[in-house]
């Protein structure tokens, strides 16, 4: 069975590589790039539901990347996000006696010894474990049940999670050879990374342990609510933990209906982020839509309206900020928040996410523009932003574009990951989410922290221009000295992209022509009875065309 898996799941993203090639590689490489086109937004759907199907069929790590993928709403098209989108609750539930027997073999005792009340029936099912209600025996000084929620692993998850990472990798080393995409992620690193996490999700103690340090780092925020775990009823395979209760949070309309502003909450979701990435260093990596609830306060009679808590649950993936993705981070914020294109770009260098040689001055003049033109509108005005306006941007900036000189470090993947979701999510409950606004009380009081309207930030200043003057005739005589030499460069993009597009022309035109001595060649033997050799000379030809798009 395991083997079978392991085999559809190579063979289902294998067809995937071979398509995309085909149809976004090889016909655009050789002119049908307008013709491929037109179909792409029907074929990436397709595409999309084929997966959807295989990640219901086989649960697992597979429902994991599906959530994922359906998340990616500023990344992917809206094609495979809403075909993916079902997934977050589309999982079947174990039977209730699979369920039974896991529990008991955890515990060695009959499920009734441990609970007074135990719902065969899951209230929600996930790609590692389901959930159901039930109560614990009253202790000496209660007098009633306390209800709680029993999280409860799958029957052989481990080794269905172990045969899903092993068809993973596989698919990461085909990934791996496509040089653009080798020169900006290690993706071997990165399954690696996403390998961790996930075998860290499969144990119930590190979950709740999770939650244990995000309720301490919560405590005092009455906004927030984090279910408690009962330890004395908690392993490795089972979790059990309070009772809350509340609305999910892209149910938007139970939200109103109980007197819930959607953009409060997207505001208040940020908020907490923030205050997790920024203060406490330690963040729930997982925030999709079946972790995230609204939880209504009842009214106790006083004037004020009845409020609500925003409730984190399933702590299986949660990430640590670095010292330097933390000092990045905070420049990134301070940067956005000045509209300082400079400084943003030196949060880059700290972060990693450079490639080496990236053009700097090129990139500082996008951001300086990018601030110009977008800073300060919701996500409605960028989506209401004309084709015209965002073309023009594209093509000022086309060479930047092209060489997209970012990178994805190891360490960022799960902050990466989180804060896609999260972007999300909050567009989703508001459609005008100002992202700026919201950025600009953490700028100010990190700015405020640093000592930027003191005596440090003058002194830091002070700095800054000293050494520009002090560099300044170092960087004159080394100016003077090219322009002698011969060696003073002048960088023209519209010049580099049509030497790039001669460039383009002559490799396809080589590739045309092997392709035509090679199968002609191929032709010749076949006639002649030489079997073997012209399948050669036929391979020879396919790879001549193939080949060249594999070229950086």
């Amino acid at each position: 069975m395991l083997r079978r898996r392991y085999q559809r799941i190579l063979w289902f993203f294998g067809r995937v590589l071979l398509h995309l090639i085909w149809w976004d590689i090889f016909l655009p490489f050789i002119g049908l790039g307008k013709w491929s086109g037109r179909s792409r937004a029907r074929r990436l759907q397709r595409i999309a539901a084929r997966f959807r199907r295989l990640a219901i069929d086989l649960g697992g790590v597979m429902i994991k990347v599906g959530q994922w993928l359906s998340s990616r709403l500023d990344i992917l098209p809206p094609e495979i996000t809403s075909e993916l989108a079902g997934l977050q609750d589309e999982v079947a539930a174990e039977p209730f006696e699979a369920v039974r027997r896991v529990i008991e073999s955890e515990f060695d005792r009959p499920l009734e010894s441990l609970f007074a009340y135990f719902e065969p029936t899951p209230v929600a099912a996930a790609s590692i474990g389901q959930v159901h209600r039930a109560s614990l025996y009253p202790s000496a000084d209660e007098d009633t049940p306390l209800p709680v929620v029993v999280k409860v692993q799958r029957p052989n998850i481990e080794a269905i999670v172990a045969v899903d990472l092993k068809a993973l990798r596989v698919v990461g080393r085909w990934v791996d050879l496509y040089p653009p995409v080798r020169r900006r992620a290690n993706v071997p690193a990165l399954l690696e990374e996403f390998s961790r996490t996930l075998l860290e999700e499969i144990d119930y103690l590190h979950e709740a342990k999770n939650a244990e340090m995000f309720r301490a780092n919560f405590v005092d925020d009455p906004e927030i609510l984090v279910p408690q775990i009962h330890w004395n009823y908690t392993t490795r395979r089972v979790l059990t933990l309070e009772e809350v209760g509340g609305i999910k949070i892209t149910d938007k309309e139970t939200m109103l209906a109980n007197g819930i502003d959607p953009a409060e909450v997207a505001r208040r979701l940020f908020d907490a982020y923030l205050k997790q990435i920024l203060d406490d260093h330690f963040f729930h990596a997982d925030p999709h839509p079946g972790n995230l609830f609204v939880h209504p306060l009842q009214s106790n009679g006083e004037e004020e309206s009845p409020g609500w808590k925003l409730v984190f649950v399933d702590f299986g993936m949660a990430g640590e900020v670095t010292p330097t993705i933390l000092a990045g981070f905070r420049e990134m914020i301070i940067a956005v928040g000045q509209r300082d294109a400079d400084r943003l770009i030196k949060a880059y260098q700290i972060m990693g996410v450079l490639l080496p040689g990236a053009d700097l001055e090129l990139l500082r003049q996008a951001n300086q523009r990018a601030f110009e033109r977008f800073w300060g509108k919701s996500t409605s005005e960028l989506v209401a932003l004309s084709t015209s306006e965002a073309m023009a941007f594209i093509a000022e900036f086309r060479e930047l574009i092209y060489d997209a000189p970012f990178q994805l470090p190891d360490n960022l993947i799960l902050l990466g990951r989180c804060l896609s979701i999260l972007s999300g999510i909050c567009t989703g409950l508001d459609e005008n989410f100002n992202v700026w606004v919201s950025i600009i009380p953490y700028a100010q009081r990190l700015i405020a922290e640093e000592g930027g309207t003191g005596l440090r930030g003058w002194v830091l200043e002070a700095g800054d221009t000293l050494r520009t003057l002090v560099n300044l005739p170092r960087r004159a005589d080394s100016l003077l000295s090219r322009l002698e030499q011969g060696r003073l460069e002048f960088r023209s993009p519209e010049l580099k992209q049509q030497i790039g597009r001669v460039e383009k022309a002559l490799r396809r035109l080589t590739a045309a022509l092997f392709f035509a001595v090679f199968l002609f060649s191929a032709v010749q033997l076949y006639l002649a009875g030489q079997i073997v050799v012209a399948v050669g000379f036929l391979a020879a030809a396919l790879l001549s065309l193939i080949v060249p798009l594999f070229l950086p």
